[in-house]
């Protein structure tokens, strides 16, 4: 059995739920009032993806507000893929997922994996973005596309294992499969346990 260790950073708005996406994904948990992420944190989540290869993930939550916009490339820089988000309600959290990838490609280039989610879904009534401009975009720029509700608890399974199944096919093409292998999360994962630390 083989395992290798990934980074992959959440990013999009303030309030589009990236922390909550993270807390539901790796505990299970989830909080209406969930306050803003400040810096960042990360939690850690194994993610088996058959024929015995594990993908141990070090999911980290950057700050989505303007004023910490600044700090977005210590936490992203070495990261092996990344989870843009978005609120399905809110037209321009779309159009900053856009402004997200193109600063990602500017620091990491295309050695970075990407997906993109639609969050709150449990709100389609209210939806502004459209389904398929956002289907359309994710394609145009390598990414696949997900609805999400970190409320509901939909999607979220589904997006991080097409994410971890991506990032370790481009892993084992590069030639870089060594069990235990050294993606972003730097020794920080262990075993089927969600750890958390905290940024800076």
């Amino acid at each position: 059995m083989s395992s290798q260790r990934f980074k992959v950073v959440l990013l999009g708005e303030g309030r589009v739920g990236k922390t909550s996406i993270l807390l539901r994904y790796t505990k299970g948990e989830y909080n209406d009032r969930q306050v803003s992420t400040l810096q960042a944190s990360y939690l850690d989540k194994e993610v088996s993806l058959g024929e015995g290869s594990i993908a141990k993930l070090s999911v980290w939550d950057t700050a989505g507000q303007e004023r910490f916009h600044a700090l977005g490339p210590i936490y992203y820089r070495d990261a092996d893929g990344a989870l843009l988000v978005y609120d399905i309600t809110d037209a321009e959290s779309f159009q900053k997922v856009k402004q997200w990838v193109k600063e990602l490609r500017k620091i990491v280039g295309n050695e970075i994996t990407l997906a993109i989610a639609g969050n709150k879904i449990d709100l389609e009534k209210n939806r502004n973005v459209q389904e398929s401009e956002a289907i359309k975009y994710a394609e145009s720029v390598g990414a696949s596309h997900y609805n999400t509700s970190a409320k509901a608890n939909k999607g979220l399974t589904e997006v991080f294992n097409d994410l971890s199944s991506r990032m370790l096919t481009r892993r084992t093409d590069k030639g870089g499969l060594t069990s235990g292998g050294a993606g972003g999360g730097g020794g920080r994962g262990v075993g089927g346990r969600a750890k958390q630390k905290l940024g800076m």
